[in-house]
């Protein structure tokens, strides 16, 4: 099978990419910067042993976005996961464009690149995230409709970015993704840091949802639906069983051994992260993969501990 990925170097991207190679895969990442990206491939974060010898072999190939068009010509899958970190900096109005255009400028050159194809892929996987169903603590499924604040916009322009595909004959799946949880970065990094100084605790009222998947479970669930030609549309790619932030903080408490006993208080996060803190942190979603099990997906983890004692273990 022969898959372009934009976003391939990111934190799911190159997890997928391993994952894609092992299974006889031949993989084609798009970057701005196509001898960046195959240092990045074959470093330390994402590099592997697989992952060198994919690169020397062909099975692995960096590719420009000026050469899109030629990498999706022929070529089985698109997936497209490309866009700024919504974690980091301050959400500033600049900082906002930026996540916003970079989802929507990668969407458009995917349809470009797919109207210029003559042999177009079978399949689109478009990236999205469970912010999608907006801000609230009653449980929501694929059904929802969008909600409000700027992670709803956000999600619903990027999904919409590529809508036009199955006009073109393109079977278009949108993974909607809740916090991954995985090794050398990501959410449950930031999450585990204050532990190491003992200084773990509940974030906020605690009565916050958190959407949470393990990595292999994301993984896994994108190539299920790549696999799957039956399946269309909206899955979410997040746990059957969401803890809300006191559970999910007490849970890695004793997963690593250490005291959940400092509290971050609301105010706290407010004045230092401002709108990121209070949606990204202080609200959350309920979200539940419905269409996912109903397809047949098996989650390998859909335990909180089982998750953490895997990854932390």
């Amino acid at each position: 099978m022969k898959i372009v990925i934009t976003g391939g170097s990111g934190f799911i991207g190159s997890t997928l990419t391993r994952s894609l190679l092992a299974r006889g895969g031949e993989v084609a990442i798009v970057s701005r910067d196509v001898e960046r990206g195959k240092r990045e491939l074959g470093g330390s974060r994402s590099g592997t042993e697989t992952a060198r010898q994919a690169l020397e072999s062909g099975a692995l190939r960096v590719i420009s976005w000026d050469d899109l068009a030629t990498g999706v010509d022929g070529a089985d899958a698109v997936i497209n996961l490309a866009g700024a970190s919504i974690f980091g900096a301050r959400w500033s109005e600049s900082q906002k464009k930026r996540i916003v255009d970079s989802r929507l400028k990668a969407g458009e050159a995917v349809m470009e690149a797919l109207g210029k194809a003559e042999r177009k892929p079978a399949v689109l996987v478009q990236g999205s995230a469970v912010g999608y169903y907006g801000l609230g603590r009653e449980p929501v499924d694929e059904s929802a409709p969008p909600g409000e604040g700027f992670l709803a916009d956000t999600a619903r322009q990027w999904e919409d970015s590529t809508k036009d595909a199955e006009a073109m004959g393109v079977r278009r799946v949108i993974v909607r993704t809740g916090v991954v949880l995985g090794r050398d970065g990501g959410a449950l990094e930031q999450f585990v840091r204050p532990f190491k100084f003992f200084a773990g605790g509940v974030i906020g009222s605690g009565k916050q949802w958190l959407s949470w998947v393990h990595m292999d479970d994301e993984v896994g669930a994108i190539e299920f639906l790549l696999d799957r030609e039956d399946l269309s549309g909206p899955f979410n790619l997040c746990a059957p069983e969401p803890e809300n932030m006191t559970d999910f903080v007490r849970t890695l408490g004793r997963v690593l051994k250490r005291p959940a006993w400092l509290p971050v208080p609301e105010f706290a996060i407010k004045a230092a992260l401002g709108e990121m803190g209070e949606e990204l942190i202080l609200s959350g979603q309920r979200v539940l993969p419905k269409r996912l099990q109903e397809s047949g997906y098996t989650f390998r983890f859909p335990k909180l501990r089982k998750a953490l004692e895997d990854l932390l273990g």
